[in-house]
């Protein structure tokens, strides 16, 4: 349940802040007309993800297949966060430039199915993403606890997003991508053991599969070693955070004017 919550939580809040931005560009730049394109945007990305979900759960279950969408979720945690690292400082600017790109000697209806399309394409990237790394953990744990938890990261993201749009400066997101990375990092590493843990059982590795099948069996979700992951995907974030807020008090109190 917390894998997916934080997931939906992270993959959320870049979701919401691509709409909030576009949005926010469309009004700066005078084009408040083409809102509504935004919002069929993101309402055709929300279909297409749940299509995808529903498609990929229909799927025959083998080893091999979970341990393919395990693999794939976790090159997509990885292209994540090489992506915001880099574009997060940028993000507003990138997307100003591609809805100028976009409606660029365009009018009317021409401008309203380009930013839509940009729209649609922005937000179904989150949700292909969200859609394969929740799919690739249905198989470890409870579905409906997962379920659960990625609702409530969804509504937490909408939640932190607004607080984003109305007290931007009081909300430090460059920290929240840097914990959640943290986060992420660690879930890469079980995501990566359990793909060889199940192509171990499937016997499609040029090695002794049978070995190794028992010897990854502590590092999965039930497994010793892989309960002590799992409690670090959480004590870790929360001791780089408490760290990094004790910093930020040490360097304001050495910052702040000496009282006479």
């Amino acid at each position: 349940m917390l894998e997916t919550l934080v997931i939906a939580l992270r993959e959320g809040i870049e979701a919401f802040l691509i709409v909030a931005i576009t949005l926010a560009y469309l009004r700066k730049t005078g084009r408040t007309a083409l809102a509504p394109a935004v919002y069929v945007g993101t309402g055709l990305a929300l279909v297409l993800s749940v299509a995808a979900a529903v498609l990929l759960r229909e799927m025959v279950v083998t080893p091999l297949y979970e341990g393919m969408l395990a693999l794939v979720a976790a090159v997509l945690v990885i292209t994540m966060m090489v992506y915001m690292t880099r574009a997060a400082r940028h993000l507003s600017r990138d997307i100003g430039h591609k809805i100028e790109a976009a409606t660029a000697h365009q009018t009317g209806a021409a401008s309203f199915l380009a930013i839509a399309g940009f729209t649609t394409l922005m937000i179904t990237r989150e949700g292909m993403e969200t859609v394969f790394m929740i799919t690739s953990l249905m198989g470890q744990a409870d579905t409906s606890a997962m379920t659960v938890g990625a609702l409530i990261g969804v509504l937490l993201a909408a939640m932190l997003a607004w607080g984003w749009s109305r007290y931007g400066h009081r909300i430090n997101l460059g920290r929240f991508f840097q914990v959640t990375a943290i986060f992420l990092g660690l879930f890469t590493v079980q995501l990566v053991l359990y793909a060889f843990h199940e192509f171990t059982e499937a016997g499609v590795l040029p090695l002794d599969n049978a070995y190794w099948h028992i010897a990854t069996e502590p590092y999965g979700p039930e497994g010793q070693y892989g309960a002590w992951l799992s409690y670090a995907l959480v004590l870790m974030p929360l001791a780089w955070l408490a760290v990094a807020v004790w910093r930020d008090r040490v360097h304001a109190t050495a910052a702040a004017p000496i009282q006479s």
